[in-house]
Parts: structure tokens; C-alpha cells; sequence
């Protein structure tokens, strides 16, 4: 039987220089240092961190758009930066020099995607085929190989797959509910046994593919997910984005009752092995909304919340409420 992880909260961890301020902070990943890269909005960044939290150096300033979304590091320790509002993802070396370029910035591609809609579920129901990258892509895993996995998911509806050095090598994906198609692809990562893991965050699932995008299953039961991060012992993180009530999932239908963001711990079967669900998520070690999470070689969780966005902007929770936290193992 696996062994269900336990956390302590680390307050205090981030020692962020002064004048740094994460609203959001849309990824979280770990290079093969223990290394932290975050991915921030007001101000857009990356920061990385030592595994203490002392601050290593920051980049990125001045490139990427409000919209920046998406972070993933490969397996060379290369880092990937989707950029939403930019229709790209760009490759960049641990230090910040961008070594390549995916898409053409400020071009978005033709899906029918109408951005006259001012609600996210018109927006995405006004999406009427899939189509080429990238319109408004949200993040990107990497195989070993270095083969890219881009999920097109706020303006399209599609999967990109590429060569490592940026060829398109096939596209999948439509707007719908049934097997293979989307509403919002979003996380996106890569199984040991290389399966595509791809969760479809509006229709509150997640759906498993071949490499080369042939539908194998689904797990529906999972709110909401927007990140997918599975650790060095095959255990599966889902960060689950909160539901309000008036707002839509489009497998189950009108939200009758708040439904609170967590973390959830999974087995690669998708056995819940642990679920932090909490209606108070402005306390130490709860989450309101967790965008992104990661784990380090020794355990430690890493998960960023878009509070901002969703929180702050809203006077739902206090303009201090965090946007990162680490939780160590015990």
C-alpha cells in the first residue's frame, strides 16, 4: 500500500528581494538542483529560488505579456514559458537566454473563438473547431526525449505536439464533452509509462493519451484541474481550482454550492491517496486557488495560486493572502 505523504506549512520560506510582488503566481517547477522557478504576474518573471529559499536570480522582465501562464522545466533543466497573451511558448536556458521560439507572437490562430464574450464559459463554447497553434495555449510538458506537449486551451481546443527542436509534428483535439475532445486543455504532463495526461479544467476531468494522441481513458473524478505534477515515486498532484456557485462545468452542469480550490494526491490508478479540501484556504498550508504545484527530490510540495485573479480582485479574500507556499514532507 503507498504510503500517504504528510506536510508541514513553511512560513516564512520565499526571501523574495524587496519590491517583488507575486499576484499570481501561474507555475511552479523544480530542476534537477532543487532549484524553485517561479512564474509570476504584477510583476511578469521568473524567480528562482535554492531549496532554502534564498533568492538565486530573476529574468524574463520586460518579455512576457500580462497573460504569461505556463512553466515547465525539461528534462536538460531547459525552461519552457507558455505565454497566453502572446500565443507562444519559449525555451530559455536556466539562466534566461531564450534559445527558441514556438508561434508567432501576437498572432492567434482561427478556432471561431469569439473575444467579444465577457464570461469564460461563452468564451469557450464560442470555440467551434480546433485548430493550428497556438490561440491562447495555457502550459507544455516535455518528454524525455525533448518532444513538446503544448495544451491550446483558452482560445482553441487542441493538443500540439512537437519535435524537440520545434517541428509540429501532429495536433489533436475538438470542442465537446466526448472522448478526446475539450473544454480548456490546461495541464498538461507525461506519465512514467508515457502516457499524455491532459486535464480538461472546465469539464472537470482528466483525459490519457498515447504519444501520439490516441484517447485511452478518463478520470472524472477531479474538480476542476488546472495542474497535473507526478513525483519521482509515481504519485500523481492534481491542483483543483475553487467553483463558485452561478458558475458552469460543461460535464456536470451549473454550480449549486461553493466548491473550495485544493490539492489532491493520487496513485497513477487514480486512487485518492490525499485531498486538502477546506473552506477557510486564507490559513497557513490551505490553498484558495492552486494554479500550479511541484515537488522536490526530497518531498517537499511547492504549489502557487492565482489569489489575484481570483481572490483579491474579488474582495473574496485580503490583498495579503499568499500566492505560494511550501509544505515540507515529514
Amino acid at each position: 500500500m503507498t504510503n500517504v505523504p504528510k506536510y508541514q506549512v513553511i512560513e516564512g520560506w520565499e526571501q523574495a528581494p524587496a519590491g517583488y510582488v507575486n499576484k499570481n503566481v501561474q507555475g511552479v517547477c523544480v530542476d534537477s538542483h532543487d532549484r524553485i522557478y517561479l512564474l509570476t504576474r504584477g510583476d511578469e518573471r521568473v524567480i528562482v529560488y535554492n531549496r532554502d529559499g534564498t533568492f538565486v536570480r530573476s529574468w524574463g522582465e520586460g518579455i512576457f505579456t500580462p497573460s504569461v501562464h505556463g512553466l515547465e522545466i525539461g528534462p536538460d533543466d531547459s525552461v519552457y514559458v507558455v505565454d497566453e497573451g502572446d500565443h507562444t511558448v519559449r525555451k530559455f536556458t536556466p539562466d534566461g537566454e531564450q534559445l527558441m521560439v514556438l508561434g508567432t507572437p501576437g498572432v492567434r490562430s482561427d478556432t471561431g473563438y469569439d473575444t467579444t464574450k465577457r464570461v469564460m464559459k461563452e468564451r469557450i463554447a464560442s470555440i467551434t473547431h480546433g485548430g493550428p497553434p497556438f490561440n491562447l495555449p495555457a502550459n507544455v510538458a516535455i518528454a524525455e526525449d525533448g518532444e513538446i506537449y503544448v495544451t491550446d486551451g483558452y482560445g482553441n481546443a487542441r493538443v500540439h505536439r512537437f519535435s524537440a527542436h520545434g517541428q509540429l509534428i501532429q495536433s489533436w483535439g475538438e470542442p465537446g464533452t466526448g472522448p478526446g475532445q475539450f473544454h480548456l486543455p490546461h495541464g498538461i504532463c507525461i506519465t512514467p509509462d508515457e502516457r499524455v495526461m491532459v486535464s480538461c479544467r472546465e469539464a472537470d476531468r482528466i483525459q490519457f493519451f498515447t504519444r501520439d494522441g490516441q484517447y485511452l481513458d478518463q478520470w472524472t473524478h477531479v474538480q476542476r484541474p488546472a495542474d497535473i505534477y507526478i513525483d519521482q515515486d509515481g504519485l500523481v498532484y492534481v491542483s483543483s481550482l475553487r467553483w463558485n456557485v452561478g458558475e458552469h462545468s460543461f460535464l456536470n452542469g451549473p454550480i449549486r454550492h461553493n466548491l473550495p480550490g485544493h490539492i489532491t494526491i493520487l496513485d497513477l490508478k487514480g486512487n485518492v491517496l490525499l485531498r486538502s479540501i477546506t473552506e477557510d484556504g486564507r490559513a497557513p498550508g490551505n490553498f484558495f486557488v492552486p494554479h500550479t504545484a511541484c515537488v522536490d527530490s526530497h518531498g517537499d510540495l511547492y504549489v502557487g495560486e492565482v489569489t489575484y485573479t481570483s481572490g483579491v480582485s474579488k474582495g473574496l479574500v485580503p490583498p495579503d493572502c499568499h500566492t505560494f507556499q511550501k509544505l515540507a514532507r515529514k
